[in-house]
Order: structure tokens, then sequence, then C-alpha cells
């Protein structure tokens, strides 16, 4: 499978060890990951700050608002939610992403830190970015963002909650999301696809991975008749009336059957979705080797798409 891969690649993915996802490895796993890369620089331009709210079990939920300094208009506004197979990451790992959003697409960004299983199953993770998304529609005002241009955004685990999330919130009627974009997301726990059962290990995410990463979100749904399709999008069946969307994948992710499977239900349901596939790319590809080609091209259609995601004009119908 190395073979495929394309050479610009490589060196992120020698370098890159196979995550050993047993539950008693987690914290240090959760430990070592803010040192695979330096802390970004804040632009002077843009502001940071970082605000808890009220979670949906009372629980502190902590925020990062990224915007520009000097706007004065109601601006669009990006819910990031960050990676990890629903067992890792945390808000603040997307931070040079984040402020490019802010800086090319003229938005604000707000990135949570949401809870991780196995600690906190589903649907505490997705809980947690409903209330995200909720506290930003209530606070429009006050935030001076444009309530009618919401949009949510995420990578992996965070991409299968953005599929989730824009399910949910067209499900509760609250908020209207404008524009999402669920970038290769984790939205099948059967983890019977072809490409799934094609990429068994190695290439950072994997069968066996993918495997540890459901079973701990799902807990005591894991392998039942009872999965929500909230947990797992791909399950659903009506995704009808969901927004625009943008998404794509590497050739040689683990999520590639499911995401092709996803482009191609949303497009039959009448959702606009642009894909885009990156051939000899695995999992993450653009995060753990940011200098090459494709992943510089890949981070800037991400860019695009957010820009061109706010400036969308809806058509109506005479």
């Amino acid at each position: 499978m190395k073979n495929r891969v394309d050479p610009a690649l490589l060196p992120g993915l020698k370098m890159f060890q196979d995550l050993d996802l047993r539950p008693e490895n987690l914290q240090a796993i959760r430990e070592s990951m803010p040192q695979l890369g330096p802390p970004a620089i804040v632009d002077e331009s843009l502001s940071l700050t970082d605000k808890n709210i009220v979670g949906p079990d009372n629980n502190p939920l902590q925020l990062r608002i990224y915007r520009p300094k000097f706007a004065n208009e109601a601006l669009p506004i990006l819910l990031w939610i960050h990676g990890g197979g629903y067992i890792l990451g945390s808000h603040d790992g997307n931070d040079d992403l984040c402020m490019k959003f802010v800086k090319e697409a003229n938005c604000v960004v707000v990135s949570v830190n949401y809870r991780l299983a196995p600690e906190h199953p589903y649907p505490a993770p997705l809980e947690d970015c409903y209330a995200a998304l909720k506290w930003i529609a209530d606070n429009a005002k006050s935030l001076n963002i444009d309530s009618d241009r919401i949009g949510v955004a995420g990578e992996s685990a965070g991409g299968g909650l953005t599929a989730a999330l824009s399910l949910l919130a067209r499900d509760r009627n609250y908020p209207s999301i404008w524009f999402q974009m669920p970038l290769y997301p984790m939205i099948d726990d059967r983890n019977n696809t072809p490409s799934s059962n094609e990429i068994k290990e190695g290439l950072v995410w994997n069968q066996k991975t993918n495997e540890a990463g459901w079973k701990m979100y799902l807990g005591e749904l894991y392998k039942t008749g009872n999965i929500p399709v909230y947990a797992a999008p791909a399950r659903a069946e009506d995704y009808r009336n969901l927004p625009y969307t943008y998404t794509c994948v590497g050739q040689l992710d683990p999520f590639r059957s499911e995401t092709l499977t996803y482009v191609s239900k949303l497009a039959e349901a009448g959702v606009d979705v642009e894909f885009h596939l990156y051939p000899g790319a695995y999992h993450g590809f653009e995060g753990i080797t940011p200098d090459a080609d494709v992943s510089i091209r890949a981070r800037n259609e991400y860019i695009r798409a957010v820009k061109n995601g706010f400036e969308r004009v809806v058509k109506v119908e005479s």
C-alpha cells in the first residue's frame, strides 16, 4: 500500500508511529499530541479569546474565538470541530488553519473543546457541539455575527460530528446552518467498506484504529442494532434539506468509501455538494506533511470552500 503513497507525503508517514489505542494508553497519547507541532504565531490583525460556556450537562465547555480586530460589520461565523477519532485532540490543535479562515474568508471562527470518549461516549461530544452551535446563534448580536451565515466544519471525527450536527440542527429546527464542510469524515461505525477492508493497518488511521475509536465513542451501543443516525451519519436515510456541502478525502484513507457514498446520497437528496478526491493521500495527510504540494493545495481548497460557502447566493425559484 505504501507504494501507492504520493512520494511527497512519504516523509511524514515515516515519522508517524501507529497508534496503540487501548484505553489505558490514551492519556499518554493525549499528552504527547501538543508536541507534534510548534505553537501557532498569532497574527497581529486577529484576536484569540478563550471562553467557557455552560455545557449540556452543566459541564464547563471551552471555546476559542478567532476574529479580526478591526471588523465593524457583522461577519459570517464558522464552528470548527477538531478531529481525533472521538477520543483525542483539543480545540487549540488547529490554530493556524482557523486563523487562515478568519483572514482569507473574512469570518469569525469558534473552535469547541468537546468532551472525549471513552470517558464521555455518545451523545456527549455531539451535544457539546450542539451547545456551542446554539450559543453562537443565541448570541449573534453580542458576537456581531451574521446569524444567517453560520457554517460548521471539521476533520475526521470532527467531520463526523459536523455531518451529525447538520442532521441534528435540521431535525431540531434550530439553528439554521448555511454551510457544512465535513473533511474526510468518520461517519460509518460498521467499518466494513471496501476502503476500510483495504487499509487494515498503517497509513495513520486504518481499520484497526477505526474500530477502537468507534468502540469507545459508542460505548454500550457498539455492535448493537440501535445506532442513532446522529452517532453514525452514514446510517441516515434522509439527507434532504441539509446545507451546501464541501468535502474531500484521500484515496488511501479508510474513509474513502463512506465519503463517496455520503456525497452520492447528498447529491441524490438535492443537496448541493462539492467533492475532491486526493490520489496518493492517506488520512490526515495535509497535517502530517504540511509542506507537500498536495497538502498546500488541500488547505487552500478548504479556505476557498469556506469563502465560497459564505458568499454563496441562494437562487429562489419563481
